[in-house]
């Protein structure tokens, strides 16, 4: 069907020219020569999209413009001016107007605009589609090649700057095949992780780890300026590009690299070896009074603060202060930002942000959130509304104009599950839904990797005979008792503590006031 679309000009007559090349575009244009007669039109016929001069008798363009909004506030206008006078320009972008073309016009100006504005979305789903089947070969036949852990990462941030572009494309067909490419590059992804993961932390070419990040990137930044680190709690690389515009208004991207996450992915194991530079069981021995295994009673991240400051004085950053905040709900947050000035002269101030973490927990738990997340386009789009509209900016350009150089990372990303796995343990296991430690475990071993001798990937032991499995891509691990309940309760929610490309390669950015 043609595109309907209406132009007012108080010499309309004049241009019954441009008129026909459009309709011969496939354009229907209804020519109207004063404002009044087209808002009475607009009761009764819908428009696509209204070419409107600026200066005319009676009700001018720029005098129009609300009153069309007011019949139709989604309608696009472009409005056709002889001026380039700066206020008329801002006055008409401040009504909202989608465009607007100098005079004399020609018909393939006003050609191009009405694609612009009418067929954009058609056009760059077209191309993203093209340019995917034209690049989908190349992706799997790359996956057969990847060796190392910083071709991994290349190729997962091409599979998410795909993810991004078919977040705008309504043929879910292509997103589906994309989704498979990264399902079977998970798979791929485990295997590789299972061959080397052992010897990164012995020392062979190994990538930035958890334990290694804080010594190897942020004590350089701590060092030439004062830094604002903020820590994101379970930010996936896809969540922060979507982000990063936010924070981009205030700051410069100096650097943008990735790491990964220590197994396993999970917060009590990955932050606090981020915060102590030191692996789980190097931490449980260095402070055996501070750190709890899964079978133990008792927070698990409440010292990283402490393990901190030891990191800080053990690499010669003891004389820096250090001002460590960890915001779990809104009203801290606020209470940041209203004390911010009490913070701005702190070498390091540390920001824990814990929001991402608590909307995907509340996905498990709450009907609402579920219906919101869908998958992880809908993730995604959440996760920048809430940012949007969270006091964290307003802390982030406080920081900015205080001089604070940004750095922004997070300590494992999460994954959206949907196969589930049985596996029997006694009462010590412990009930994370991606790994599991425990002396008696029963599973399929195609579906996790198994450690029978945690010690050597520098895990603690529960007992002598504790061993740690740690699920594959999309993979949860369920319990016999109840099954179908469990696996009902779980499938389909985002979960941490396994091996997949989203939760082990995540986001290292460093930024610079503007």
């Amino acid at each position: 069907m043609s595109e309907k679309i209406l132009w007012i000009d108080d010499e309309i007559d004049l241009l019954k020219p441009h008129i026909v090349f459009l309709e011969k575009k496939g354009y229907q244009v209804t020519p109207l020569n004063n404002v009044n007669e087209a808002l009475e039109l607009m009761d009764s016929e819908k428009f696509a999209l209204v070419l409107i001069d600026e200066n005319m008798p009676g009700i001018s363009g720029l005098e129009a413009i609300p009153m069309i909004k007011e019949k139709d506030n989604s309608l696009k206008i472009v409005m056709v001016t002889k001026s380039e006078e700066e206020h008329i320009m801002e006055e008409a972008i401040g009504s909202q107007i989608a465009d607007y073309i100098l005079k004399p016009v020609n018909p393939n100006q006003i050609l191009l605009s009405l694609k612009k504005n009418l067929q954009e979305d058609n056009l760059v789903e077209q191309k993203t589609i093209l340019q995917y089947q034209q690049e989908f070969r190349n992706l799997s036949m790359e996956l057969s090649y990847l060796r190392t852990h910083q071709e991994w990462a290349e190729y997962y941030k091409k599979i998410v700057n795909w993810e991004l572009k078919f977040d705008k494309v309504t043929d879910n067909e292509f997103a589906d095949l994309l989704q498979s490419q990264k399902e079977e590059a998970n798979i791929q992804f485990a295997k590789f992780i299972e061959n080397n993961y052992e010897d990164w932390l012995q020392g062979s070419d190994k990538p930035m780890m958890s334990h290694t990040l804080f010594k190897e990137k942020v004590k350089p930044e701590v060092e030439k300026d004062k830094v604002l680190l903020l820590m994101v709690d379970n930010l996936r690389y896809d969540q922060w590009k979507v982000v990063e515009p936010l924070f981009t208004k205030y700051y410069n991207k100096v650097s943008e690299d990735y790491y990964y996450s220590i197994l396993p992915t999970a917060t009590q194991y990955a932050r606090n070896s981020f915060f102590a530079g030191l692996m789980p069981s190097e931490i449980e021995k260095r402070f055996p009074e501070k750190w709890f295994n899964d079978n133990e009673e008792g927070n698990k991240n409440e010292y990283e603060r402490d393990f901190l400051e030891d990191q800080m004085k053990r690499i010669g950053l003891g004389s820096r202060s250090m001002k460590y905040l960890k915001v779990l709900n809104a009203d801290f947050e606020r209470k940041i930002y209203d004390d911010f000035n009490q913070h701005k002269n702190n070498d390091l101030l540390v920001i824990v942000y814990n929001f991402i973490d608590i909307l995907s927990h509340a996905k498990t738990d709450n009907h609402i959130v579920d219906q919101l997340i869908r998958d992880d386009k809908t993730f995604r789009s959440l996760t920048l509304n809430w940012f949007e509209n969270s006091s964290l900016l307003k802390i982030i350009k406080l920081a900015a104009e205080s001089g604070f150089k940004l750095v922004i990372t997070t300590d494992h990303g999460t994954v959206y599950v949907k196969k589930p796995s049985k596996v029997v343990g006694d009462r010590e296991t412990s009930t994370n839904i991606r790994y599991k430690t425990g002396k008696s475990l029963t599973y399929d071993d195609s579906d996790v990797w198994a450690i029978t001798n945690p010690e050597k990937l520098f895990l603690p032991k529960g007992n002598l005979s504790s061993k740690y499995i740690f699920a594959k891509n999309n993979i949860f691990l369920a319990y016999p008792k109840n099954y179908n309940h469990f696996v009902n309760y779980y499938k389909e929610t985002y979960q941490h503590g396994g091996i997949s490309l989203e939760e082990c390669i995540i986001p290292f950015t460093v930024l610079e006031p503007k």
